[in-house]
C-alpha cells in the first residue's frame, strides 16, 4: 500500500488501522530478513558446447557441458523446452497433463554441430551453444531464445536466471497479463508480481493485480505464443526492433526473461492468433462458461449500505425502464468486513431479498476475501486453525496480516485439502441468496505502509506436497483461490453453471471464470487503460473481463461516464462500480441527456445478448476472445498491428469507443473487406481509414459484410441480422442457442449468406446441405 492507500485506511477505519500497517510493515522486514539470508556470492554458469543427444518421443534431451535441454513437440505443433530437467509436470498453468508428442517429430543433427527437430507445423532448432531457435515450416525464424544464463548461491539456495530472445524487427509485443500501458506492450520492463497498486491506478502503473510471463508475438513471418512456466517473481524487458537499422540490416526485436528462482522451461505455440489460442486453450484449459444472466449489465458499490439502498437502485432501473442482471455487494455487507458473515442490522433478511429480486430478473453478486479475521470467536477462523489452514512462517507461526477486518490469517490454497474446505464455505454464500461470486484482494493484499503489501516471500506454503515458500506461491494464490471457489460451488451446486470471476490470477485462471480491471482511476487515461487489459488478457486466454466503468475512484464528468458506459455496453463483463468514497455510478445521476443515450446503449446490449451467448460458448470451444484486437484475422497488415483505439467483437462487428474528451467525430481503421456503419447503413471499403461521426448518443459500430448476427427481434426471439455480401462473395455466420445455466451440450449452427440475382439469401449450412434458416432474417446494407 503507498501513501494513498494508507491515507484510505485511516479515513476508513481510524488511526488504529493506520498503525496496524506500519506494524504489519515491519513484522513482514523482520520475518524476511531472519528466513531469507543475503544471497552472497554467486557462481555464473552458462551450458558450454554441445556433447550428445539422446533422441525421444517428440524430440529429445541435448547434453551440453554444464546444462541439458529437453526439447518436445507435440502433435499439434505446440514446443516445450526445458533446461537441467525441469518437466512439463508439476504445473499450476496446465489443466491437465502435457500433450502428447508427435511421433513423427524426430531429433537429428543439423549442420551447424547443433540438432533440430523438425514436425508438420514447426522446426525446432538447438544451436551447439544452447539457443532454441522456432522456425516455420518454411524454414523463417519466429523466435530464438539465446543461451541461458544462471546465477547459482554459492551456499545453495534458488538459482536466478535469464533468458534473451530475439524475434523479426517487425513484431509488436502482446499479453504479460493486465498490463493498463497495452493492449500493444512498448519497449520497457514489466514485473511479473501480481500487485494491488493502492486504491487506484492509470496507463503508467505496473505492475497490477494479474502478471503471466506469457508473450503473445505477431510479426509478418507469423504469430506465436511464449509462456515461462515459472511463477517466481521476475521481470520482462522488451524492445521493438528496426528494420533496415545500421548498414541496412534489421536490427531484431528482444524480450529478456529474468526469474529470481525456479525452473526454466517454455512452451511456444505457433501459428494464426485464432490457432495459437485454440492450442493454448488445450494446454491450460477451456475459458469458463459464464451463465447467460452474466452476460447482462450488472451494477456494483462498495457501500450500498443496507438493503433498503439496494431495493432503491434496482427499482431506479426499474422504473426507468432500464434492463439490469445483478447487483454486487461489497465488504460493506459483512459484519465488520469479516468473510462468509452478514451485517444483520443493514441486511436482515439478505435470502428474503435475493429472493425478491430474482423474480425481478436480479442476481445478487457477493464479494469474497481470502483473509480470515484472526480473532477469539472468529468460528471460521477457529475452524481454520484447528484444520492447519493457514500460511505459517519458516518458525510454523502463523503468518498475520492486515485487511479489511484487522489482523487476519490466509488460508493457503496451494493445499488441496484446504481448497477443499474453503470451497464448502461457499454454502453459506448460496444460502443467503447468491448467484455468483467476486474474489478480491488476492493478489494477497496485507497492507502495509511501506514495502511490499503482502505476505511475507518467507511465508511457507504446502505447494500441493512439495513446500516452498510465498516467492513461488505468490502469484498462483488467486488463480488457487479460484479454483477451491470454483470447485467449491461445482460440488454444492453440481446443475449450475459456475459465476466466478477473480482479481489476481495467473496462466490458466480461465478456468474458473474472468476477471475484471480493478480499481482503474476515474479519468480518460482510466477509460483507455480499461480497453487495454480487456486485449491484453483475451490474448493471454481470458475472454471473460469488463472494467469499473465510470473508474473506481472519484466523479466521472457525464460526458466521462456515458463514454465509459458506451465502451462497457460492448465487453464481455458489463457492470458500473466505484469505491465507498466516490461519485455514484447509476446512469440517472448524470442528468436526462446521458439516461437517454445510456439507455440506448443498454437496448442494444440486449438485443445482441445472443451474439454474446454465442461468442462465450464459441470462447470455450476454441478459446478465442470475445473482444479482440482489428488485426486478428489479418496479423500481416502492420498498419492495423499499431490500432489500439478500437476492437473486434467476434468476427462480426468493429466498435470505435470515443476515448478523448469533446469528440464528436473519429478516425477509424478497417480491416480489408467492406464494412457498414450499422447506424447511417453507409459501405466503406478496407483496408483503410474512415472519419465517421461520433456522437454523444453512440459509438461508431461497423459490421462486415455477409455477417450473420444472432440477435432478438422486435417480438424477443431468436432472430439473425444480416449484413449484404459485396457481389460475388459469400459470407456467414454461427449461432450457438442459449440452452440455460446448467452444463446442457450446446449445438453451433452455421448459416451462410451470399446474393444471388441482386437480392440477399441466407440459409442454415447442414451435413446435409444448405437449407432455410429457420428463423426470421432482417437484411441490412442492401
Amino acid at each position: 500500500m503507498d501513501g494513498r492507500g494508507l491515507v484510505r485506511s485511516v479515513r476508513v477505519f481510524g488511526s488504529v488501522a493506520g498503525l496496524r500497517t506500519v506494524r504489519a510493515a515491519w513484522r513482514q522486514r523482520r520475518t524476511d530478513a531472519s528466513a531469507l539470508p543475503p544471497r552472497g556470492a554467486e557462481r555464473a554458469r552458462v551450458p558450454g558446447p554441445a556433447q550428445g543427444a539422446e533422441p525421444e518421443p517428440g524430440g529429445g534431451t541435448v547434453r551440453f557441458a554444464r546444462s541439458s535441454l529437453r526439447v518436445c513437440v507435440s502433435a499439434g505443433g505446440t514446443v516445450f523446452w526445458g533446461w537441467d530437467g525441469a518437466d512439463p509436470e508439476p504445473s499450476y498453468a496446465l489443466a491437465g497433463a502435457a500433450p502428447e508428442p508427435d511421433p513423427r517429430a524426430v531429433l537429428e543433427p543439423d549442420t551447424d554441430g547443433g540438432w533440430r527437430v523438425v514436425s508438420e507445423r514447426v522446426t525446432v532448432a538447438v544451436s551447439r551453444h544452447g539457443a532454441v531457435e522456432i522456425r516455420t515450416p518454411g524454414g523463417v525464424m519466429l523466435r530464438r531464445d539465446l543461451p541461458p544464463r544462471w546465477w547459482e548461491p554459492v551456499g545453495g539456495g534458488p538459482a536466478r536466471w535469464a533468458q534473451r530472445a530475439e524475434v523479426p524487427a517487425d513484431a509488436r509485443f502482446f499479453g504479460l497479463g493486465g498490463r493498463s500501458a497495452g493492449p500493444r506492450l512498448r519497449d520497457g520492463s514489466y514485473r511479473l508480481w501480481n500487485t494491488d497498486p493502492g486504491g487506484r491506478f492509470g496507463p503508467g502503473d505496473d505492475p497490477l493485480y494479474i502478471t503471466m510471463p506469457v508473450q503473445f508475438v505477431v510479426a509478418d513471418a507469423g504469430t506465436h505464443l511464449a509462456f515461462h512456466d515459472n511463477s517466481w517473481d521476475g521481470r520482462v524487458t522488451l524492445a521493438e526492433g528496426e528494420e533496415g537499422a545500421g548498414s541496412g540490416h534489421d536490427r531484431p526485436g528482444t524480450g529478456e526473461v529474468r526469474m529470481e528462482g525456479g525452473p526454466l522451461r517454455c512452451w511456444v505455440i505457433v501459428g494464426t492468433p485464432a490457432r495459437v489460442l485454440h492450442n493454448w486453450a488445450a494446454l491450460t484449459g477451456a475459458p469458463a462458461l459464464p451463465p447467460a444472466w452474466a452476460l447482462g449489465p450488472q451494477h456494483a458499490r462498495w457501500g450500498f449500505g443496507s438493503a433498503a439502498e439496494v431495493r432503491r437502485v434496482v427499482a431506479g432501473y426499474r422504473e426507468r425502464g432500464l434492463p439490469l442482471s445483478a447487483v454486487h455487494l461489497d465488504i460493506d455487507h459483512y459484519d465488520g468486513h469479516r468473510v462468509f458473515t452478514v451485517d444483520r442490522e443493514r441486511f436482515p433478511d439478505l435470502p428474503g431479498l435475493a429472493e425478491e429480486l430474482r423474480e425481478q430478473g436480479v442476481r445478487l453478486v457477493s464479494i469474497v476475501d481470502p483473509a480470515v479475521a484472526a480473532e477469539p470467536g472468529n468460528v471460521l477462523y477457529e475452524e481454520g486453525r484447528a484444520a492447519g489452514a493457514f500460511v505459517r512462517d519458516a518458525r510454523g507461526e502463523e503468518v498475520r496480516g492486515v485487511v479489511w477486518p484487522g489482523d487476519c490469517a490466509f488460508p493457503d490454497f496451494t493445499d488441496p485439502a484446504v481448497r477443499e474446505w474453503w470451497g464448502g464455505l461457499y454454502e453459506e454464500r448460496l444460502r443467503q441468496g447468491f448467484s455468483g461470486i467476486w474474489h478480491d484482494m488476492n493478489e494477497p493484499v496485507s497492507f502495509a505502509a511501506f514495502g511490499d503489501p503482502t505476505l511475507p516471500r518467507s511465508a511457507r506454503h504446502c505447494l500441493d506436497g512439495r513446500g516452498g515458500d510465498h516467492r513461488e506461491a505468490h502469484n498462483v494464490y488467486g488463480l488457487l483461490m479460484a479454483r477451491a471457489g470454483y470447485d467449491g460451488l461445482r460440488r454444492l451446486r453440481p446443475g449450475e453453471r459456475p459465476f466466478l470471476f477473480t482479481r489476481a490470477g495467473w496462466a490458466g485462471m480461465q478456468r474458473y471464470g474472468g476477471t475484471w480491471s480493478g480499481d482503474v482511476a476515474t479519468g480518460w487515461p482510466g477509460l483507455r487503460a480499461s480497453l487495454a487489459l480487456v486485449l491484453g488478457l483475451g490474448l493471454c486466454g481470458v475472454p471473460y473481463s469488463g472494467p469499473d466503468v465510470g473508474g473506481f475512484d472519484g466523479s466521472p464528468s457525464p460526458e466521462l461516464f456515458l463514454r465509459w458506459f458506451q465502451l462497457g455496453a460492448w465487453l464481455p463483463l458489463f457492470r458500473t462500480h466505484a469505491a465507498l468514497d466516490a461519485g455514484r455510478r447509476e446512469p440517472w445521476e448524470f442528468g436526462p441527456e446521458v439516461l437517454e443515450h445510456a439507455r440506448v446503449a443498454l437496448a442494444e446490449r440486449e438485443r445482441l445478448q445472443p451474439y454474446f451467448v454465442t461468442l462465450s460458448r464459441l470462447a470455450r470451444m476454441t478459446g478465442a476472445p470475445y473482444v479482440r484486437p482489428v488485426w486478428w484475422g489479418t496479423p500481416e497488415d502492420r498498419v492495423l498491428r499499431e490500432c489500439e483505439d478500437a476492437f473486434l467483437l467476434g468476427d462480426a462487428l468493429l466498435v470505435a469507443p470515443v476515448l478523448h474528451r469533446g469528440s464528436d467525430r473519429r478516425a477509424v481503421r478497417l480491416p480489408r473487406g467492406r464494412w457498414y456503419d450499422t447506424a447511417t447503413g453507409e459501405a466503406y471499403e478496407g483496408p483503410g481509414q474512415v472519419l465517421l461521426d461520433a456522437p454523444l448518443a453512440r459509438v461508431p459500430v461497423l459490421a462486415r459484410a455477409g455477417a450473420v448476427v444472432p440477435v432478438r427481434g422486435e417480438d424477443g426471439e431468436l432472430a439473425l441480422e444480416v449484413w449484404a455480401p459485396e457481389a460475388g462473395r459469400t459470407g456467414g455466420g454461427l449461432v450457438v442457442r442459449d440452452t440455460g445455466d446448467g452444463w446442457e451440450p450446446a449445438e453451433i449452427e452455421r448459416y451462410q449468406s451470399r446474393r444471388v440475382d441482386g437480392r440477399v439469401v441466407v440459409e442454415r449450412v447442414t451435413d446435409e446441405g444448405p437449407v432455410e434458416p429457420g428463423l426470421p432474417v432482417r437484411v441490412r446494407g442492401v
